[in-house]
C-alpha cells in the first residue's frame, strides 16, 4: 500500500516542514495569545515525495492552524487523493507540535502527526498511520526526520531529509529538498525480484511569487525509482516519473 511519511504540503517551497501559515487572526484569551489561520491550495497535481497521489489529476487542497504565543500547536490539512489500490477520495491529516528558538538563528520544531484516509470500501484498514517528526532550521537550512511505526500496519518508516530555501531578487523564493525514504522490510520490487530494495531518494526544486495576494509556485520534483519498482509499489509506473508542479495559494 503506497504511503507517506511527512507533512503533505503541495505548494513549491513547502514540501518538508511545518504546516503553520504565516499569516491569519490574533486573539487574546486568559491562556494567553493565539494565532488562527487557514490556507487554500490548487495544484496541478498533489506530488508527495517525488510520487503523485492523484495519478496526474489537480488537487484541491486546505489547512486551519491555531499557534499559541508559546510555540504550541495545533492543525489539520486535507487533500483529494486518488490511489490504485484504495478507492479513498481524501486524506485528513491532523497534527500536533511545538516549534521555538534555541538560538537567535537556529530553530527545532518537534511534533505528532496522524494520517487519515476516511471512505475506503476497498477493505484497506491499515492506510491510516501516524508519525512523529523533528526538524533544526538554521540561515535557510533545514534538517529533519520523520519515523513511523505502524505504516502498512507494522513497517518501520524513516524519512530523512536537508532542505534549503532563500529569498531571490524580485521576490521570488527558492526552495530545495533531498530526502531518503527509507523501510524497514524490502519495499521496491522488481518483476520476478525476490529481493527488493528498502529504501528510495527523492529531491525536489521550487520556486514561488506573491502577486495580487496570492502565492504562485512552481516545483520540479523527481525520484530514483526504476519503472518496475514504482509500478509495484504505487500500481502504475508512471506515478514516481519527474514532474512539474504548478499551484496557487492563499493564505487566510
Amino acid at each position: 500500500m503506497f504511503k507517506k511519511t511527512t507533512l503533505a504540503l503541495t505548494t513549491a517551497g513547502a514540501m518538508a516542514g511545518s504546516c503553520i501559515a504565516v499569516a491569519g487572526t490574533t486573539v487574546d484569551t486568559p491562556l494567553g495569545e493565539f494565532s488562527i489561520s487557514a490556507n487554500a491550495t490548487l495544484a496541478t497535481e498533489y506530488i508527495f515525495r517525488g510520487i503523485s497521489q492523484t495519478k496526474g489529476d489537480p488537487a484541491i487542497q486546505g489547512g486551519l492552524d491555531i499557534v499559541h504565543e508559546s510555540g504550541l500547536y495545533v492543525g489539520m490539512w486535507a487533500s483529494n487523493v486518488d490511489f490504485e489500490t484504495s478507492d479513498a477520495p481524501v486524506e485528513y491529516d491532523y497534527y500536533v507540535g511545538y516549534s521555538n528558538k534555541l538560538t537567535e538563528e537556529l530553530t527545532y520544531d518537534v511534533g505528532w502527526l496522524k494520517y487519515d484516509y476516511p471512505g475506503d470500501d476497498l477493505g484497506n484498514s491499515d492506510l491510516n498511520y501516524s508519525e512523529f517528526y523533528g526538524s533544526l532550521s538554521a540561515y535557510g537550512f533545514k534538517v529533519g526526520i520523520n519515523y513511523s511505526d505502524d505504516v502498512n500496519s507494522d513497517n518501520n518508516v524513516v524519512y530523512s531529509y536537508i532542505g534549503y530555501k532563500r529569498d531571490l531578487p524580485y521576490g521570488i523564493g527558492l526552495s530545495m529538498r533531498f530526502g531518503k525514504y527509507d523501510f524497514k522490510d524490502d519495499t521496491f520490487f522488481k518483476d520476478g525480484a525476490s529481493k527488493g530494495e528498502d529504501a528510495y531518494y527523492d529531491w525536489y526544486v521550487g520556486v514561488s511569487k506573491e502577486f495580487v495576494g496570492l502565492q504562485f509556485g512552481l516545483a520540479y520534483t523527481q525520484t530514483d525509482l526504476k519503472d518496475e519498482e514504482c509500478e509495484n509499489f504505487t500500481g502504475n509506473d508512471t506515478h514516481c516519473d519527474a514532474n512539474f508542479v504548478a499551484s496557487v495559494s492563499k493564505v487566510f
